[in-house]
């Protein structure tokens, strides 16, 4: 081993690197030693933990930032209470973005809250009474007065936008940011779980997502139905309600196009694109139902406002009744024709019903292509018969793709007509499409949708307890 040789110059090294004077090379090295020995201490001991990442709490979290959802959110959040809205999709309120032609038929002035079951469908109609009357159409008119957005009806009582659907979104968004509404969105919902309070104290409902937790109160499904899939609709909010026990009624299509076997569509395919006003009907007796609305042909079947309001009642296997002259005794006017005309049925049937339709019906029968003039009793009561009474059977429809809304959904039985809270499960609540309520077309789904939205935002309770 080399010996170490101590000169004045290396004792003067040592000093600049460190080493304290007086015996510089020998208290040099003990004091590395020492720092060596405490570096292998701390490394060796029990670090403190880390806090632990602070989950947000809220006094209500509402899943789904569409109709309902939104005006939930603010009517919460301007009550005073903590809100968080989480949707999936990247953009808020598509629905609302593409209904009535881009400019959305936002509600109904004539719906009648002393009698819903004359605009809405379910097991129990009855149901949205309470919401009904306490949230009408003249309040929300109300609101788009506010801001300023102008707005006209059509027919029947449907109020649109004067300019875009757009304002109305804006309008809920402006209402949500008056209420400090926070929103997560995109976000998926990844876990939803439910803690009971002890001692009485209130349950919180605990959620895991791509943003991270949150945990809430009040928990609101209002994650709509299973309509038009290409706009973000999903079937999450009927698996969250299973998950809780609620029960729920079979969901299909409501307000969709109709669809016939390519055999018995043949003779009417050439007429894709035709519409007129018709009285359309389903069912027998108590179970009937009709409407005096416009069909249209299309290359699979029906559609038009009287098709789409006629499928909420339609039951597969049974036939539809149309009336293609509604104003019009058949019978009579080709009796009268009779007497005085020389043209050819279809010509004078062109008189009160487009010509192309006229054309495609006397093709049927060869009794029906010849003069007015020459036609038999017989021939002219099975013709007008067969256009007063059209029967047809179709054989599905178009689906959810096409579909307008969902019929089924969460029982009424299981919520509270006052609030929308589920009776079994403390601080859940359903509202808009995702409950057994559906509407007719024309606006009273989305007023269903205010009004639901509304009596639950006023019946959430602040969070007293926080875990």
């Amino acid at each position: 081993m080399p010996r170490i040789v101590k000169t004045a110059a290396s004792n003067r090294g040592l000093q600049a690197i460190g080493a304290p004077p007086g015996n510089p090379a020998r208290r040099f090295f003990a004091q590395l030693k020492d720092n060596t020995r405490f570096a292998r201490t701390r490394a060796l001991a029990p670090r403190p933990a880390l806090p632990p990442v602070t989950t947000p709490f809220y006094d209500a979290i509402i899943l789904g930032a569409g109709a309902a959802g939104l005006f939930c959110a603010a009517q919460a959040g301007q009550r005073g209470l903590k809100v968080l809205l989480i949707d999936h999709a990247p953009k808020v309120a598509e629905k609302i973005r593409i209904s009535g032609g881009g400019r959305c038929n936002f509600t109904n002035r004539e719906l009648d809250v002393r009698q819903p079951h004359k605009h809405f469908v379910g097991r129990n109609p009855q149901f949205c009474r309470s919401a009904l009357s306490r949230y009408t159409p003249a309040d929300f008119i109300a609101l788009m007065d506010r801001h300023g957005i102008a707005h006209h009806e059509k027919h029947k009582g449907q109020l649109f936008a004067d300019r875009s659907a757009e304002d109305i979104i804006a309008m809920l968004l402006a209402e949500c940011a008056a209420g400090g509404v926070e929103r997560w969105q995109p976000c998926k919902v990844n876990s939803v779980s439910y803690q009971r309070g002890e001692h009485g104290a209130a349950g919180v409902y605990q959620l895991t997502t791509d943003q991270g937790p949150a945990s809430a109160a009040n928990l609101v499904i209002a994650t709509g139905g299973l309509s038009i899939p290409k706009i973000g609709a999903t079937d999450f909010g009927y698996r969250l309600a299973q998950q809780f026990d609620l029960p729920l009624v079979e969901r299909s299509p409501g307000l969709v196009p109709l669809t016939f076997d390519g055999a018995a569509w043949e003779p009417y395919a050439q007429l894709s694109g035709l519409a007129l006003p018709v009285e359309i009907s389903t069912g027998s007796k108590k179970e009937r139902m009709a409407f005096h609305e416009d069909l249209l042909f299309t290359h699979r079947g029906l559609s038009g406002p009287a098709v789409l309001q006629i499928s909420s009642y339609w039951q597969p296997g049974t036939p539809l009744s149309i009336n293609l002259a509604p104003n019009v005794d058949l019978a009579a006017a080709l009796a009268q024709a009779k007497l005085r005309s020389r043209k050819l049925i279809a010509n004078e049937l062109a008189t009160w019903l487009p010509s192309r339709l006229a054309d495609a019906w006397v093709a049927q029968d060869a009794e029906w292509q010849r003069p007015v003039a020459e036609a038999s009793d017989k021939a002219f009561n099975r013709l007008a018969e067969r256009l007063s009474r059209w029967e047809i059977t179709p054989n599905g429809s178009e689906g959810y793709k096409k579909a307008e809304v969902t019929l089924g959904g969460v029982d009424t039985r299981a919520l509270s007509q006052q609030s929308m809270e589920c009776k079994d499960q403390p601080g859940l609540f359903c509202i808009g499409e995702v409950v057994d309520i559906t509407g007719w077309l024309g606006g009273y789904n989305f007023q269903w949708a205010w009004a639901s939205a509304f009596a639950c935002a006023h019946s959430l309770k602040p969070a007293t307890t926080r875990l």
